[in-house]
């Protein structure tokens, strides 16, 4: 396995399916050599059985020239006619030898030659033997035909035999092939799932490593192992994870120096003006004093927006920093709606929590945090007796929160922009203090920081909230 590592991800990837081809190849070459020699067989096989046939036939038709020929003499004594025997005979033992040549046993090449001798043997006598002669030859005539028409039997007993040993040969090949073909399928299957599971873990830990930087896991380092551009990839990962960690780092001490750099002079001026306005530096006409309320009052205006953006600051550098656990969704609302009972039965209202029992991973407190923000919202904007709806549903993977209230809904103006922080809709609560514009741009960052997503769902009255969260249990 080390030396695997040795090697890129391509390289691997490529021998796989090489040792997989050759492997495959070699069984199909085999297979191809086989039914090659089979053929080669086959072939050798019907030309030997054509020989024989052929040869059979050219003895028993020399035969038949031979007895026409030698039956004429003994009547005639005609020496063409014996010319004529003789050259039939020699035609025949050419069959003869030819027939020896592919497969006819010797000790019936014997009988045939010692039937012939003998039939050689009748042509020779004195004219008062004639009648004993003629008698012989047609005994051995007729052994003779007997002979070859045991040999034809024999030539076709041996062609069949043959046949069904190459069948038999063909049957047991095709076999071993198919055996073959599923060993080497077997092989390279094997094969491709050791690769496959091999080359796929470093794959699924780049995946999870990707996933977690995405949800904001920034505390949990990269370590890839694997090929060596895997772990070069895996080495890049780990760079940005610690550039995010220090970005995250150099924002909140950016913010934390600006918004200390005008907390001070800010101060300076709140003094400045409050001397003005008990007259430490002269007696101030009216319009003077306007002046002096008017600056007094854009102070504190600007004190508490520097207030509120430490608050958004440290909130959304806290939202980052979590601590997760499993956690019971249903049960973790009930708990945010427990904690805020009062303020929600002071203005009559029902909160409402369905769905079915959900466990996720998640910084419980946080996660309260952020739902304990768009309750105290829904809350804020429902009007006297109305119901706030929780719901709690799974996807693939994921678990999904659904808040829904009975106020006056979002403007379409404010839709676009209602998770940007200090950013105030035109719908207002006659009844209450005009908010600071971050307790959404908080809950944004919490459900961002677990790696989920918030959306305003556009089916009014009321506000509708959505939330989905990964590493649904």
């Amino acid at each position: 396995m080390f030396l695997l590592n040795r090697y890129s991800f391509r390289q691997l990837l490529l021998v796989a399916f090489l040792l997989i081809a050759a492997l495959l190849s070699a069984a199909s070459l085999r297979g191809l050599f086989t039914l090659e020699g089979l053929l080669v067989q086959s072939g050798a096989g019907a030309r030997t059985a054509v020989a024989e046939t052929a040869a059979v036939q050219q003895l028993g038709e020399r035969t038949v020239a031979m007895e026409r020929a030698a039956r004429q003499y003994l009547v005639l004594d005609d020496p063409v006619l014996r010319q004529r025997f003789d050259e039939a005979a020699h035609e025949a033992e050419a069959v003869l030898k030819q027939l020896g040549g592919i497969g006819l046993p010797a000790a019936e090449r014997e009988r045939w030659t010692q039937l012939l001798a003998t039939i050689r043997a009748q042509l020779r006598g004195a004219e008062f033997t004639l009648p004993a002669r003629e008698a012989t030859l047609t005994a051995a005539f007729r052994d003779l035909d007997a002979w070859n028409i045991a040999v034809a039997a024999q030539a076709r007993r041996a062609a069949d035999a043959r046949n069904r040993a190459l069948v038999a040969e063909l049957d047991a090949g095709r076999a071993e092939l198919g055996q073959q073909m599923l060993a080497a399928i077997a092989v390279a299957v094997v094969l491709a799932l050791v690769f496959g599971f091999w080359l796929g873990r470093p794959l699924k830990r780049l995946e999870s490593a990707v996933v977690g930087l995405g949800e904001n896991r920034l505390d949990e380092p990269v370590r890839i192992a694997g090929p060596v551009d895997v772990r070069a990839l895996g080495r890049r990962l780990e760079w940005l994870r610690l550039r995010l960690l220090e970005l995250d780092a150099d924002k909140a001490r950016f913010l934390r120096h600006v918004s200390h750099e005008l907390k001070t002079p800010l101060a300076t001026l709140r003094e400045g003006v409050a001397l003005l306005e008990e007259g430490v530096a002269g007696t101030l006409s009216e319009g003077q004093r306007e002046v002096a309320r008017i600056l007094r009052q854009n102070t504190a205006v600007l004190q508490a927006q520097i207030e509120d953006l430490l608050r958004f600051n440290a909130a959304a550098f806290e939202a980052r920093q979590l601590v997760r656990k499993p956690v019971e969704l249903k049960q973790l609302i009930a708990d945010c709606a427990a904690r805020q009972r009062l303020q929600w039965q002071a203005r009559q209202l029902a909160v409402r929590i369905a769905g079915e029992p959900l466990e996720v991973e998640v910084d419980a407190e946080k996660l309260g945090m952020a739902l304990g923000n768009l309750l105290s919202n829904a809350i804020r904007f429902s009007p006297l007796r109305a119901t706030i709806r929780f719901e709690v549903s799974r996807l693939p993977g994921r678990a999904c929160v659904d808040i829904v209230d009975e106020g006056p809904g979002v403007a379409a103006a404010d839709r676009a922009r209602i998770f940007e922080p200090f950013y105030r809709g035109d719908v207002q609560p006659a009844d209450a203090p005009r908010g600071s514009g971050i307790g959404l741009s908080i809950v944004y960052e919490v459900v961002t920081a677990h790696g989920g997503q918030i959306e305003l769902l556009p089916d009014g009255p009321g506000a509708h909230f959505h939330i989905e969260l990964p590493h649904a249990g």
